[in-house]
């Protein structure tokens, strides 16, 4: 017994303690670590002391980080400014497109067109007011349904002449849209039909029997006057050409528009003023000369696609001078028209308006040379703002 015990103290003492394995290990990781990163003693004994060690390796690679972190800034920065500027130019190429696309609609809506129904509206639909008390907010709402649907019907009809003249286009109007191949034909179509739909929808809520009206003559004489298919097409005739624009610019906008403002918005009986029937009987003669003098610059066009306009069959020449002529004549019966009124104000405004606005139309008619394209484009753009101003004179004849 004495033998064994003494036996088993000898091994006790022989056998390593388990912590001393562990000291050595670790020594030996250290001098490594020391081999590495210099010097410097590290103690391992304990907790704490490997969390040191932790801590002293995470500063070593921080220190090296911060020696490279020049190089990588600029590269970041080289970076984030080619980002930069890659989002530069797809913005400026997004801008300019969609300025591209605006212009186009500009145009595509024909803009003279477009400023006359403003314009016409506005005059034909204050003629029924009688005094401030009659501007109220129902009836703005009203006026607003009437010109909103017009001009939605506007460019339904002046989109599908272009629709549909996209080769006589090419001769006459080359900078249109649809002719110099801005919008392509499908993006005319839906825009045709959208503006349609849109003014058949705000004249249909509006429940005004006369300027639903209104909204379906033009969308049938819009579309008689282009669409080319058999019995329509009118716009080969010139009679039956003349007789659209007419009947659109001169009768259905004063009377419809009238009828809608008098009747449906302020719910008082129809009846016609002086005004409104001085209105009529003058665009009757403007509209013609509209008509007749649209086809001066296309001649070209119109001969060779077959449009036997009057411009063709007569010649520039004859049919400028009788668009002067009628113009005149007109200028002359408003001139009397205003003289017939009892009131001395709006009677002088009436006089020496339309006085001054013949005078400036002779004067302009004497520099006017049927050979140069750009000085008939720019008379025709002149009879137009004649047009538009008639349109102020309107409300003093009475």
């Amino acid at each position: 017994m004495m033998r064994a015990a003494s036996a088993s103290a000898v091994a006790a003492l022989k056998k390593p303690a388990p912590h001393a394995g562990v000291r050595v290990q670790t020594d030996r990781r250290g001098l490594e670590c020391r081999d590495r990163f210099g010097t410097r003693k590290f103690c391992w004994s304990g907790r704490l002391s490997v969390e040191n060690f932790t801590q002293q390796c995470q500063s070593r690679i921080r220190n090296i980080r911060r020696q490279h972190s020049p190089v990588l800034q600029v590269r970041c920065h080289a970076v984030i400014r080619d980002q930069h500027e890659s989002s530069a130019t797809q913005f400026e190429e997004i801008c300019k497109d969609v300025s591209k696309k605006l212009v186009a609609f500009y145009w595509f809506c024909r803009p003279h067109t477009i400023f006359g129904t403003i314009i016409g509206i506005t005059s034909v639909s204050l003629l029924p007011m009688r005094s401030l008390d009659d501007f109220t907010m129902k009836v703005l709402w009203g006026f607003l349904e009437a010109l909103s649907s017009a001009l939605c019907m506007n460019v339904y009809v002046v989109g599908l002449n272009q629709l549909f003249d996209i080769q006589i286009d090419k001769v006459n109007k080359p900078s249109l849209p649809l002719a110099s191949g801005e919008f392509s034909v499908a993006t005319g179509a839906v825009l045709v039909l959208t503006f349609l739909i849109m003014s058949f929808s705000i004249g249909i809520r509006s429940k005004s029997a006369p300027l639903i009206c209104a909204l379906l003559i033009s969308f049938f004489l819009g579309s008689a006057y282009s669409i080319d298919a058999p019995l329509l097409r009118w716009k080969r005739n010139a009679f039956l050409a003349a007789s659209c624009i007419l009947f659109v610019r001169a009768v259905l906008v004063q009377l419809a528009f009238f009828a809608h403002m008098q009747q449906h918005v302020l719910k008082r009986p129809l009846a016609p003023t002086k005004s409104v029937v001085f209105a009529t009987l003058f665009m009757c003669c403007f509209s013609s000369v509209i008509a007749l003098f649209k086809d001066i610059p296309d001649v070209d066009g119109d001969k060779h696609f077959g449009v036997q306009s009057l411009s063709v069959r007569l010649g520039p020449q004859r049919v400028y001078w009788l668009c002067i002529n009628i113009l005149l004549t007109a200028y002359g019966g408003a001139i009397l028209a205003g003289a017939s009124s009892t009131k001395l104000c709006k009677m002088n405004i009436t006089v020496f308006g339309h006085g001054l606005l013949a005078l400036a139309l002779w004067q302009r008619a004497r520099q006017f040379d049927v050979e140069d394209k750009a000085c008939i484009t720019s008379f025709y753009m002149f009879i137009w703002k004649l047009f538009y101003a008639e349109y102020f004179l309107i409300p003093f004849v009475q």
